[in-house]
């Protein structure tokens, strides 16, 4: 299998997925993707515990009901040959259940990030992935989206000198006490897996390394936040001298930004990591500021386009499931820094596949379709 980076092409060949978990996210951006990604993708299967789901949604989509399946039948889909490749948007914790029996029965992935919860699940994955030669994709959106990725071709070039500070702050309000989010760390719960975690991956692809040295102090609120990380802030130490800092929390004025100052510059993205609203950054180099602002657009299509282009043309993706295993190894060590009270060292990681502005797809943006049986975070 190839490293390179695929070439889009205009195959009429389509790959056919099952979208495994239907709730808030799967309903508002996977599933409706995949009219912006019909070039080479398909939506032929659907997965859930929830009969009125499988019923609703595989009506308004078209999927045929004998590939309209409950949890106990994954197997069994899987098995059918309806299937090309599987879009794993269940709970963090259970992501690894989804995704070994793909891996094994020979059918590419789609994982929604954090890759899983532990390292331990994410190796098994990988090696699975590896083991059975197909393709297992960790789902950064931000890798294929404009502004992200020019943000880290103008850090990587030079534009603003050299590099020294990354700072970024992620917020919003979690109020639901059934919410998934709000449960323990070992189930996925806490900031760190649901928005930190793109705070930590802006950081490693615009420094374009790895840490070698995290430290964070966490914080439970009350009420619905008792028991869970609800607030993190965290330090991690680069190599050649350079730190990253964020701060996230479910208790305060929504807000996510990132900021990167270099010795003659200053990057500031704001917002940074949402997938509704528009992106967008300022450029700062003494008096001269540059501002890009960009529409609000499809995010996951472009995953869709990328990795059906990657499966048909044998080309590994990026990101990986060592993109996403970087990121978890880094959440856990994070987890022991705020529990044990000290900095937590980092053995060396053979450095990943770097995204880049080679990877921009654009999609329009689309109407956010009715829920069924769910009900926004």
């Amino acid at each position: 299998m190839s490293d390179t980076t695929p070439s889009l092409d205009t195959s009429p060949d389509r790959i056919r997925y099952a979208v495994v978990g239907l709730g808030w996210f799967a309903q508002v951006a996977v599933l409706p993707a995949f009219a912006n990604a019909e070039r080479n993708s398909e939506l032929a299967g659907l997965v859930s515990g929830d009969d009125e789901k499988l019923a609703k949604l595989g009506e308004r989509y078209g999927v045929p009901e004998e590939n309209r399946v409950h949890y106990d039948a994954y197997g069994e889909l899987l098995e059918s040959g309806e299937i090309d490749a599987v879009y794993v948007a269940t709970p963090n914790h259970l992501h690894r259940d989804y995704v070994l029996p793909a891996l094994e029965e020979g059918i590419d992935v789609i994982c929604e990030k954090p890759l899983a919860v532990t390292e331990d699940d994410c190796r098994a994955m990988v090696e699975a992935a590896e083991a059975n030669d197909v393709f297992l994709m960790t789902a950064y959106r931000l890798h294929f989206e404009e502004v992200n990725m020019k943000a880290a071709e103008l850090v990587r070039s030079g534009a603003l000198g050299d590099v020294r500070l990354f700072s970024a702050v992620f917020t919003n309000h979690v109020t639901n006490p059934d919410d998934i989010r709000l449960g323990p760390v070992d189930k996925g719960g806490g900031t760190l897996y649901d928005i930190g975690i793109y705070c930590i991956n802006a950081a490693r692809y615009l420094f374009a390394d790895e840490p070698v040295q995290v430290t964070a102090l966490s914080a439970s609120g009350d009420g619905p936040h008792a028991g869970t990380e609800s607030l993190t802030g965290a330090v991690m130490r680069f190599p050649g001298g350079r730190l990253a800092t964020f701060s996230t929390c479910f208790s305060a004025q929504p807000r996510d930004t990132l900021r990167v100052l270099g010795t003659e510059g200053e990057l500031v993205a704001d917002p940074a990591f949402e997938f509704q609203p528009g992106l967008g950054y300022r450029l700062i180099r003494g008096d001269e500021v540059t501002t890009v602002e960009t529409e609000p657009r499809d995010q996951v299509a472009p995953e869709l386009l990328y990795f059906s282009d990657c499966v048909l043309n044998d080309e590994a993706p990026e990101p990986s499931g060592r993109e996403g295993l970087a990121d978890v190894r880094i959440i856990e060590a994070l987890h022991r820094s705020a529990r044990e009270g000290r900095a937590i060292d980092l053995e060396p990681m053979e450095p990943a596949k770097r995204p880049g502005p080679e990877q921009v797809i654009s999609c329009p943006a689309f109407d956010k379709p009715e829920l069924v049986a769910e009900e926004a975070p």
